[in-house]
């Protein structure tokens, strides 16, 4: 196999982008506090189904619509960001009784029915990402910069795609186990309703921020 240049360049360029904070740290981090780490795993493929279905989006050139319609984004972007506000209220809310909150998710979530409601981990993570337009212009824009010309443009982007997904799983999957082991000494319900409240905050700062960002 000959060395590729940009393809090395792309993981490492990618790492850096996977470890930035955003939504997706801030939901995992909410969750861990409120549901624990084993739950939250349901979040982390949640958001990775959602950057999949992003990702091969793109490769075919669907994403375009995203990228060049206004109308199209600014619609998807107001979702995805009530949607944001919406998790950070619940989270907010549900702080006051955080001591609870585990025991409770296992109660509701322990239907087939409830594991596909709203407030699920799973669907969390994969609404939050998909209804995330420039996640979806992300792969579109970034993903070409790293394809030579001559090679098959839908295998080298879906790759490409499936590195960074990767690398996104596996670093919220340690991220997650880290937040767990430090709630794990922050035992104390007092300084986990902070927490709460505080991620929640982040929740519904980050959906304002994506309601009147423009592209």
């Amino acid at each position: 196999m000959s060395f590729d240049p940009r393809l090395f360049t792309f993981v490492g360029v990618a790492a850096l982008l996977t470890i930035l904070p955003g939504a997706d740290m801030a939901l995992v981090t909410r969750n861990v506090l409120a549901t624990g780490r084993r739950r939250t795993m349901g979040t982390i493929a949640g958001i990775s189904c959602g950057c999949v279905l992003h990702a091969t989006a793109s490769a075919l050139g669907l994403s375009a619509i995203l990228a060049t319609s206004a109308t199209a984004f600014n619609v998807v972007k107001s979702i995805g960001a009530a949607y944001l506000v919406w998790i950070g209220i619940q989270s907010i809310r549900g702080a006051a009784r955080a001591g609870e909150a585990a025991g409770a998710v296992e109660k509701t979530d322990a239907s087939p029915h409830a594991r596909w409601n709203l407030s699920s981990p799973f669907v969390q993570g994969f609404l939050t990402n998909i209804l995330n337009p420039k996640v979806a212009v992300f792969y579109l824009t970034f993903l070409p910069q790293f394809i030579s010309p001559g090679q098959p443009v839908l295998r080298r982007s879906l790759l490409l795609a499936s590195i960074h997904i990767a690398m996104g799983f596996v670093w919220l999957t340690a991220y997650a186990w880290f937040v767990d082991r430090l709630g794990s000494v922050l035992t104390r319900p007092r300084v986990k309703a902070a927490l709460e409240r505080a991620t929640g905050g982040v929740l519904v700062a980050l959906g304002a921020r994506l309601a009147w960002e423009h592209r």
